[in-house]
């Protein structure tokens, strides 16, 4: 690809599994060719500087507290990582710094809502999940496993702050906008073997969202799972792109790349192959999506 090119990798919840994302981007980039410029990570990273503070305080307590070893400089992440926060991180070490920090060399914590331009792309981001008995409550200092929990939650005048931008060429959410199952299931036929997700998933206020802002690409986490939906695409609507990515357990539905020429997409895919799924031009749903994993072989029993 010609050097004004940009290649940027999306993850889902990383749950602390540093060095396999790393392994990961690896492999992508030797598999494109190309370094990847940049990684955006929407949220559950579990960031924890220490040991102790993973193991009392992470919720997948079974993951080794792996970002330990790039905040101590034992590692360092090869290419800068942008992540928003989910409802699962170090709130204790994020809490001061609602505008974002460094937690280590190439490790960055882009805040609690807002728009930064990286690599010549203005990206917005909103950290959390929905919770409507905290929507509208000021977000207290997080220094009990109560006041944490609430800390992934979004507020109000985070929302807000969010919805008065413009010109966004990616939107980080953690938790899916509501009702992508039935936008897809209105306009496809999910291919065999793939099913639709539950109509509850996601929350009307990303959805209310992501609808006044009009991003190009939405790429969020938090269920799990991989899906491709398109919103809008009229003359009131522009078009907005959503990826939602799995948690890092496989390659296949938790990486989502996107190759930029300038500040459009120009083609995307999943996992770490190099494939290409999408091309501009092209329809973006169902179709993009990675084959589904196949079954589990049934056991011979005794």
């Amino acid at each position: 690809m010609p050097p004004e090119s940009l290649l940027v990798a999306g993850v889902g919840d990383i749950h602390g599994r540093f060095r396999r994302v790393e392994a990961w981007l690896d492999a992508l980039a030797e598999a494109r060719g190309r370094p990847v410029d940049m990684v955006l990570a929407v949220g559950d990273v579990e960031a924890f500087r220490h040991a102790d503070d993973h193991r009392r305080k992470a919720a997948k307590r079974a993951m080794p507290a792996e970002f330990a070893e790039y905040a101590d400089g034992v590692r360092e992440m090869k290419r800068p990582l942008y992540f928003i926060g989910g409802n699962n991180e170090d709130f204790e070490a994020l809490h001061d710094a609602p505008e974002g920090l460094q937690l280590a060399p190439n490790v960055h914590y882009l805040g609690r809502a807002g728009l930064k331009e990286l690599h010549g792309l203005r990206v917005g981001y909103l950290s959390g999940i929905h919770a409507p008995r905290f929507y509208e409550q000021p977000l207290k200092r997080p220094r009990s496993l109560d006041t944490a929990k609430q800390a992934g939650y979004f507020r109000a005048p985070e929302v807000e702050k969010v919805a008065a931008l413009r010109d966004m060429d990616v939107l980080l959410v953690h938790e899916w906008p509501r009702g992508l199952p039935q936008r897809a299931q209105e306009r496809e036929v999910p291919p065999p073997g793939r099913t639709l997700p539950s109509y509850w998933i996601g929350n009307p206020i990303t959805r209310r969202l992501v609808e006044s802002v009009h991003p190009k690409w939405v790429l969020c986490g938090h269920s799990h799972r991989a899906f491709a939906v398109t919103l809008g695409g009229n003359a009131a609507r522009p078009q907005t792109r959503v990826a939602c990515m799995d948690q890092a357990a496989r390659p296949e539905e938790a990486v989502f790349w996107m190759e930029f020429r300038g500040r459009e997409v120009v083609c995307a895919g999943w996992g770490i192959t190099g494939e290409v799924s999408w091309r501009a031009g092209q329809p973006w749903g169902l179709n993009v999506l990675p084959a589904p994993p196949e079954p589990e072989p049934l056991g011979t029993g005794y």
